[in-house]
């Protein structure tokens, strides 16, 4: 059903108006009650075969009017494993440059779910290519780089979806529709967690090429970043060096962070601002994320499930505090052994809700015990979110995660960064969220980006 030409949604609505449909169009074509047509169907590739794009597969594959027609990953073991796998009952067709898939095939969509440093190339190019996109967060490695696939993404007229989930889940939309509609009276401040920061990859002698790479291969994967010699550690570990990623771990800064600074967004009715300062609170430390003392957690605990993941994660550390034009203070202090390590807490005039992902608590409890309260997923939690984006892309809506809502909430990660490396301790960054710039630090302003390697530059 692609959107630049005669659709074959359209095609078929069109047919069906003007002639009696023959008694033989195949049940494939027409659909069925529990089956789409194939002309409603959303074709989509998915770019970038790792554990993640493959959670997302299996669950597009559950959705009727999803079909996966095409798969690429530059390195093509990666591909071979997921044909013979996953798309063994398929039909799926295999590439290792995602250009020729989008070339070849019939799309309406491609999922880009490839590490963070070729996360912005790969969905410019298939944007300003005419495909909308589903894009794994963080969507960008810097704030400047974010705000150019904004730009693309509206160039182009392209449906996009950012993968923070929450944003989908009927639960974290009641939750934060009641701190907006002023359930709690007005926010004072928001509790979040106090992330890891990336860190900077030390040389070490190159390795062996893997079966199945290249030097070809290995200057694709590399992308804009810094050449360097072959590591395993840097294939496979990439999301905790940063020039490939700046905290993209559990309990990390884009990682986790990502998730937690966008439902503060959603909450506070800030997708598309930011705040108007930043304070570094503490010097940057290199330490755990907790003390993670034995005890037993409470039933409003929300982040209970997740304590376990953060343990024994180590990096750079250092509490911030950012204010918002209104006044709202956000303070990014918590521990990974207490507190909502995938969302919040608003804490209000008349109480605080917290949120995290598909659990909400409150003081007083009553808030959040109504008979409005929509209750607990019953599907994969990222199942609404892919519904969501195949719906925009039949309607041309915009998404619950789009892009421009990703950019800002990414910027909270990046202002983190970018405030503990200035490191001007109890002095605020003022922040213009217009601009996307720092209006009393050059240096903050130095690092909103970042010089790319020639070759991977962004489409225009």
């Amino acid at each position: 059903m692609k959107t630049n030409k005669l659709s074959r949604r359209r095609a078929i609505q069109v047919a069906a108006s003007s002639i009696a449909i023959p008694y033989f169009v195949p049940n494939t074509v027409l659909g069925s009650p529990t089956r789409a047509g194939a002309n409603d169907r959303v074709r989509i590739g998915l770019i970038g075969l790792g554990a993640r794009c493959r959670s997302l597969a299996q669950d597009s594959l559950a959705i009727p009017d999803v079909e996966v027609a095409a798969v690429c990953d530059c390195f093509a073991p990666r591909v071979d494993s997921i044909l013979n796998d996953l798309g063994k009952d398929q039909s799926w067709t295999g590439y290792t440059d995602f250009r020729k898939m989008i070339e070849n095939e019939d799309l309406d969509g491609v999922m880009v779910e490839t590490t963070t440093h070729a996360r912005a190339w790969v969905a410019c190019h298939a944007m300003a290519m005419g495909m909308d996109a589903y894009i794994e967060k963080p969507m960008a490695l810097t704030i400047a780089e974010g705000r150019h696939m904004v730009n693309i993404a509206r160039k182009y007229n392209r449906v996009t979806q950012i993968g923070t989930q929450q944003r989908s889940i009927p639960l974290n939309n009641w939750a934060s529709d009641l701190v907006q509609d002023g359930a709690i009276g007005k926010i004072n401040v928001v509790m979040a967690p106090n992330f890891v920061g990336p860190v900077e990859w030390t040389p070490k002698p190159g390795q062996p090429l893997p079966a199945g790479g290249d030097e070809g291969w290995w200057d694709v994967w590399t992308n804009q970043a810094e050449m360097r010699p072959y590591h395993a550690e840097l294939q496979y570990g990439w999301n905790r060096w940063a020039s490939y990623d700046r905290g993209g771990r559990c309990f990390g800064v884009t990682g986790w962070g990502t998730h937690s600074y966008d439902q503060i967004q959603r909450g506070l009715g800030t997708s598309e601002t930011g705040p108007a300062e930043i304070v570094l609170d503490e010097p940057v430390r290199v330490e755990d994320c907790g003390k993670f003392d034995p005890r037993k957690s409470t039933d409003d605990e929300t982040g209970a499930q997740y304590y376990n993941m953060a343990k024994n994660v180590v990096g750079p550390r250092g509490k911030v505090t950012m204010r918002y034009a209104n006044g709202t203070e956000l303070r990014l202090h918590l521990d990974g052994d207490w507190g909502p390590g995938l969302g919040c807490i608003f804490i209000g005039e008349k109480g605080k809700i917290e949120i995290n992902r598909d659990k909400v608590a409150a003081n007083p409890r009553r808030l959040v015990t109504g008979s409005d309260n929509p209750g607990h997923l019953t599907v994969s939690e990222n199942t609404p979110h892919i519904r969501n984006w195949v719906d925009c892309i039949k309607t041309r809506e915009r998404c619950n995660a789009d892009i421009e809502y990703g950019q800002r909430s990414s910027s909270l990660c990046y202002l983190v960064n970018i405030a503990r490396a200035v490191g001007r301790v109890g002095e605020p960054l003022k922040w213009d969220p217009t601009t996307e710039r720092f209006t009393n630090c050059d240096e903050g302003n130095a690092l909103l980006s970042r010089t790319r390697r020639a070759g991977y530059e962004l489409p225009t």
